[in-house]
């Protein structure tokens, strides 16, 4: 009996069970019909979903001066603009664009793990199985959408009023930024792992900080590592944005590029930019694997 249900339960054994549902479909709408039949609401849903869409998307294309003929007619244009970035030449600058790149490795790095170093903590507080009480939990969580609802360019902006031109105020404004949405994923994390161990060390007479020190955080640290390794790789290529607006790396230098049409150095500085992004992004692909145990390092 349970030889022949584990061998109908297989692959091969649903693959029966759907060719007898097909063979037998009309006997099976006759018998369910209520499973065949859309109701009256879902067949009107099915319709006006995709009407809406439609309508919204012509809409903002409307409202957006949206035009293909503009689009096509400034395809030389592009073309043109391509043929002036090649080949692509420092023209004397390399170690400059180096400094710049360096520095925009410096504002990613910092930024992410400030970022990361305080939203630990405060993660705790907006986990359900860390803190039952609704109004703290909810409030940090609350917190958490304010901060991250503001863009990082936009905290770009805010702090260079506050503390001046600078990769210092990129770093802030990335920490910010990130602050929101490492909070809002850590503590999901944290309720999301299993509460087992925790359960053993209460059992054993561990306190409520030893259940959280030695049953979530080992559970957790994996998940928050490998976290913190992906906001490094986008970090990378944000800390190129902010520097656009004057907070350091290699922004401010493609933005003075592009406005005087030094076509050929804007071209080897993108390229520069790409291969860095490259090597950090297979490098913390292989990292976060490893951390997560579905690959080796090497």
């Amino acid at each position: 009996m349970s030889e022949s249900f584990s061998t109908s339960a297989g692959p091969s054994g649903r693959g029966r069970l759907s060719a007898a549902a097909r063979a037998d479909l009309a006997g099976l709408k006759a018998r369910h019909p209520e499973a065949f039949r859309l109701s009256p609401r879902n067949r009107a849903m099915v319709i006006l979903v995709p009407l809406a869409i439609i309508a919204v998307a012509f809409g903002a294309m409307v409202a957006l001066d949206f035009s293909l003929i503009r689009i096509l007619n400034g395809l030389s244009r592009l073309g043109r603009f391509a043929v002036l970035m090649m080949p692509p030449a420092p023209e004397g600058r390399f170690f400059v664009f180096l400094g710049a790149l360096g520095e925009t490795l410096g504002i990613a790095f910092l930024g992410t793990l400030t970022a990361a170093l305080l939203a630990f903590p405060v993660a705790f507080l907006a986990a359900r199985n860390v803190i039952p009480n609704i109004f703290v939990h909810f409030g940090t969580r609350r917190a958490f959408d304010v901060i991250r609802s503001v863009d990082t360019l936009i905290w770009a902006l805010m702090w260079i009023n506050v503390v001046g031109l600078g990769p210092f105020a990129g770093v802030l404004a990335m920490a910010c930024s990130d602050f929101g949405s490492f909070g809002k994923l850590f503590s999901e994390a944290i309720e999301a792992t299993d509460g087992k161990a925790s359960e053993g060390i209460a059992a054993s007479g561990g306190s409520r900080v030893h259940q959280v020190r030695f049953g979530l955080v080992p559970g957790v640290l994996p998940v928050i590592a490998s976290q913190v390794l992906y906001y490094f790789e986008t970090n990378t290529r944000s800390a190129t944005i902010i520097g656009i607006v004057g907070a350091g790396g290699v922004g401010i230098y493609l933005t003075e590029l592009i406005r005087v049409l030094e076509l050929k150095q804007v071209a080897f500085l993108i390229l520069m930019i790409l291969v860095t992004v490259a090597i950090i992004d297979f490098i913390s692909t292989r990292l976060r694997l490893a951390i997560i145990g579905n690959k080796k390092i090497v």
